[in-house]
């Protein structure tokens, strides 16, 4: 195979396997550090050797046999393979099949939890799992926590060595450990398919992989966990918004916007399991931030039109979600219902105070809603400039096109 040809395999390889070939060395390792740097080795070996022998039939265990080789010869290079060895657990690897395999799954829901430990902090715990279970790129990770990429470096090496500091054990947690860990587990599943559903950089608008995975994963917790309201509405936050996949790029790249996409398109089945969730997760009591959010993308996802949207009641969903999850991001989302009900002057007020919160300091979104507000209100030339503050700070390929187009409309306009 030609060298493009093996480096789009490894490509795809690291985006669907990195997270089941990590579990799987760190059970070996006992180390993250240790497991970390042998998967990265086994990929750049993977770069080499595919080169000359062909891409292997099963990718992942081949990337798991090589990671474990390099683990036991760094064991054996550090002299305490001998002390290791009770601890070792060694699968045939190469019988392992990484489609449905439950130990993978098993080895899956360690590592989230182990990461996930109380005995780090909630962002630590949530920025861990992202970077060594899901495999996002450390400056992406800064973009979900609206950080810049030297602060996230710091604050996943902190974290990784406090759990070898503490000793904290790779497993599975009991059943009454669950609770503790449930809240950022589900926001790490959360982040990952918010990552997959708009990529934070790349030249695609969304990363499927991610999301798709995040879905899987909300599914698995909802077998595990079916008693729990959060969790069913996470999950049909995700199954929501994921029936709109398909109708989210036009058939030439463009970035289309929710009232430009053709609700026929939508699955209308994922749709109605996602509702039937919302309305369980909305039952016996005070609802959560999942089941709120999830209560909202539904109210989009059944109108018929955009404009016939129940706005008013997002609105209150949207006060709702504010009051148990009182976040700027939500805040920003909030003043597009506002200009919905109240006209985009209101919402522009709202934007214009949310600037000045300084943990949405470069976040884009905030020039990009405040440059639709000016559009809306004719207010061209301001809104050439959002536009073009908010093209200097975006990342992604498809919104950075949608972001030209708008600016080159208004500054013509």
């Amino acid at each position: 195979m030609d060298g493009p040809g093996v480096q789009r395999a490894v490509a795809e390889a690291h985006r669907r396997e990195w997270a089941k070939v990590l579990a799987a060395t760190v059970r070996l390792a006992r180390d993250l550090d240790l497991a970390e740097e042998c998967v990265q080795d086994a990929y750049v070996a993977a770069l080499r050797t595919w080169a000359v022998d062909g891409v292997p039939a099963n990718t992942g265990a081949w990337l798991v046999t090589t990671a474990r080789r390099n683990v036991l010869d760094a064991l054996r290079r550090a002299q305490v393979f001998r002390a290791k060895m009770p601890l070792l657990v060694v699968d045939d690897v190469a019988e392992v099949n990484f489609v449905d395999h439950p130990v993978i799954e098993d080895d899956w829901l360690r590592l989230t939890f182990m990461c996930c430990h109380p005995a780090l902090g909630p962002e630590s715990q949530i920025a861990l799992t992202l970077r060594l279970v899901c495999g996002l790129s450390t400056p992406d990770i800064a973009q979900v926590f609206l950080v810049s990429e030297t602060t996230m470096r710091a604050r996943v090496g902190r974290a990784k060595k406090k759990i070898a500091a503490a000793h904290i054990p790779f497993r599975v947690p009991e059943a009454a450990e669950l609770p503790s860990r449930l809240d950022p587990v589900l926001t790490v599943i959360h982040l990952l398919f918010t990552t997959g559903h708009t990529a934070p950089s790349g030249d695609d608008l969304t990363r499927a992989d991610l999301s798709e995975r995040a879905v899987d994963l909300a599914r698995t917790l909802h077998s595990l966990l079916p008693g729990e309201r959060e969790v069913r509405g996470l999950l049909a936050l995700l199954l929501v918004n994921h029936a709109r996949r398909g109708t989210r790029v036009a058939a030439d790249g463009r970035l289309l916007l929710l009232e430009e996409q053709d609700r026929s398109e939508w699955d209308r089945s994922t749709i109605e399991e996602g509702h039937h969730l919302v309305v369980d997760a909305l039952r016996g009591g005070k609802p959560g931030r999942f089941a709120l959010q999830a209560a909202i993308a539904a109210l989009h996802a059944t109108a018929p039109t955009y404009e016939e949207t129940d706005w008013g009641q997002v609105l209150v969903l949207y006060d709702a979600l504010l009051t148990v999850w009182p976040s700027p991001v939500v805040a920003l989302n909030r003043t597009v219902a506002v200009a919905m009900v109240d006209g985009p002057a209101a919402a522009l007020r709202e934007v214009e105070a949310l600037e000045r919160d300084e943990q949405l300091a470069g976040y884009h979104y905030v020039s990009a809603v405040k440059a639709e507000l000016y559009r809306r209100l004719g207010r061209h030339e301001e809104a050439a400039e959002a536009y073009r503050v908010a093209l200097e700070l975006a990342d992604n390929g498809a919104e950075r096109e949608f972001l030209a187009n708008r600016l080159a409309e208004s500054s013509s306009g």
